[in-house]
């Protein structure tokens, strides 16, 4: 009798001792999902909360389609701040690169490939016209053509200069006066009016700068050159 309980009371024990340890592993592995399950919540509220925003060419506020190049522009500020002009996230013209000036700026870009032609500036109140009608004469078809004005672009502007730049699409050259703020992209060949430019004019009225208007700002995407 004294060896059966003994043995029953070993069996009991044993038993409390197996029920222990699995409670224990249920208890863990309960732990463990809990816990895996807050590492993994937050590895993914980290992860979403470090997503930087998609950044666009020339920081345009969306993507351009393809088959289209991706600009962005802003006329000068005044007589203090030149121009900037941005195609294809590749800064064309702008005062860190030292190559703007008073009056009108120019780039020029190859209508299939995207790349730089040329870029140039007229001053169009102590400078001459000549040379600007020259180059515009000289664009060759199929040429983008990008413009901002600086400071004054149309002191020195005539008929002949004027046409020409309508010839390119722009609808808004005939309006263009002393120290007005203008922004355009065109294109040599061009069969139709451009859709992108804008225009303000210089008034005592409605400047933000004294004597100035305020900056113009435009962007958009155009049409890449198939033929």
């Amino acid at each position: 009798m004294v060896r059966a309980g003994g043995i029953l009371k070993l069996a009991a024990l044993i038993f409390a001792f197996l029920l222990a340890v699995f409670l224990a592993f249920q208890l863990l592995e309960i732990n463990m999902d809990f816990k895996l399950s807050n590492i993994i919540s937050k590895n993914i509220a980290v992860n979403e909360g470090s997503t930087k925003p998609v950044r666009h060419k020339c920081g345009l506020s969306k993507a351009c389609p393809l088959g289209h190049f991706a600009f962005k522009m802003a006329s000068g500020a005044a007589s203090v701040v030149g121009p900037r002009i941005c195609l294809e996230d590749k800064l064309l013209m702008s005062g860190v690169k030292n190559n703007v000036g008073r009056g009108i700026n120019i780039a020029l870009v190859n209508g299939r490939t995207g790349d730089v032609v040329k870029t140039n500036f007229f001053d169009m109140w102590a400078g001459d016209v000549a040379p600007f009608i020259k180059f515009l004469k000289e664009i060759e078809d199929g040429t983008i053509v990008m413009m901002a004005s600086f400071d004054d672009p149309a002191t020195k502007l005539n008929e002949e200069a004027r046409k020409l730049v309508a010839d390119l699409g722009s609808t808004l050259i005939t309006n263009l006066g002393f120290r007005d703020n203008w922004i355009f992209v065109g294109g040599k060949g061009i069969k139709t009016k451009s859709p992108f430019e804008q225009h303000i004019k210089n008034s005592a009225d409605t400047n933000k700068f004294e004597g100035w208007p305020e900056v113009l700002e435009m962007e958009g995407c155009v049409p890449q050159r198939q033929d």
